[in-house]
């Protein structure tokens, strides 16, 4: 009998072939061998291209990747959920098609894993790059220290937000799966009703270490799905699919507090509130009145509830999106990490 190992390493496969060489070349020189690969590719027009990449280095590491083709277009939620249901490794660590795994972030996440064997979900510190992988842009570090949270509330809203970015993102296999459903498709956030689900049973490990590299400059691929078409648009993001997404946000967390009869909702809007500018900031360059309606859709999802909120907003009016990123970007690099805002992050 095979010995199940401890990680599937997880890629939604959809074009990009161009960039997949480097995403496993940096999976499978990882210094832990615990692990497979398995990429599920979904229908893109790169199908061919991909495939012939993954046999050459099928060739060169026999036995160690796994390749399948969805025989119709999933789309992101239900690709990342074939992911799962085919992935024989006891937790799912999942990576962006364009991103890069860093040097010992399997020993890492493992060693995380082995002092807290009830872990449902690992949240990783990762960082942003253009071009250059050993350029950084920003960092994205929740907690200097390894921080763990036990099954409940807590852990559910402190984990949720910062489980938008899927690469590096580690989850309970086996929980996975039992929680499956199509109920979120086309929402682009299905790890964030799995996070939910999961950490009301089990604990969640934040590490400080880097683990993902997010290739930024990238435009989306999202929308040519059936589940995905008239809510986002190839290689753009309009305000209309940021405001999709961010009700979908809201909608599984109100899904989640339903589901496991923890108050969550509130919580997760106030973070979202605190932590705003990233979706401000997306469309802030947007002609000045087709930004403002956006600002206004959000308020009406009830952050104008929160003073960030409005803070952010006047800062990108007043300096700009480039200085007032330059800025936040700066606060973040005295600290070591992000902020932290509300009584969500108080131990």
């Amino acid at each position: 009998m095979t010995m199940r190992p401890l990680f599937t390493v997880c890629i939604p496969a959809y074009n990009r072939a161009d960039l997949l060489s480097p995403l496993l070349d940096s999976i499978l020189s990882q210094e832990c061998t615990d692990f497979e690969v398995l990429l599920c590719e979904d229908g893109s027009p790169d199908r061919s291209r991909i495939a012939e990449v993954v046999r050459q280095y099928q060739a060169r590491h026999p036995g160690r990747i796994r390749y399948e083709e969805n025989a119709v277009n999933l789309g992101y939620d239900g690709n990342i959920r074939r992911l799962v249901e085919r992935a024989s490794g006891s937790y799912c660590l999942f990576m962006g098609n364009d991103d890069l795994l860093c040097p010992g972030a399997l020993s890492t996440i493992a060693a995380a894993i082995a002092r807290h064997p009830d872990c449902g979900v690992v949240v990783r510190s990762y960082a942003s790059f253009d071009q250059d992988p050993t350029s950084f842009k920003q960092v994205y570090r929740y907690f200097p220290d390894e921080h763990v949270l036990p099954a409940g509330a807590p852990a559910i809203f402190t984990a949720y937000r910062r489980s938008v970015v899927i690469s590096g993102m580690v989850i309970h296999r086996d929980s996975a799966l039992e929680f499956s459903t199509p109920n979120f498709d086309g929402t682009l956030l299905y790890q964030l009703y799995l996070v939910g689900m999961i950490l009301s049973r089990r604990s969640v490990v934040f590490v400080p270490e880097i683990i993902a590299l997010r290739r930024d400059g990238t435009p989306p691929d999202f929308g040519n799905s059936a589940s995905e078409r008239g809510k986002f648009v190839p290689h753009d993001q309009t305000p209309e699919s940021s405001i999709h997404f961010m009700r979908g946000m809201l909608a599984i967390a109100a899904h989640v507090e339903m589901s496991t009869d923890l108050q969550v909702l509130e919580m997760i809007r106030a973070d979202i509130g605190h932590y705003s500018y990233p979706i401000l900031s997306i469309q802030a360059r947007r002609p000045l009145r087709q930004f403002l309606q956006y600002v206004r859709q959000l308020a009406g999802l009830g952050l104008w509830r929160y003073p960030l909120f409005h803070l952010y907003f006047m800062a990108l009016l007043v300096v700009g999106p480039d200085r007032a990123d330059r800025l936040i970007n700066a606060i973040k690099q005295q600290l070591g990490h992000t902020p932290r805002f509300g009584s969500a992050h108080r131990r």
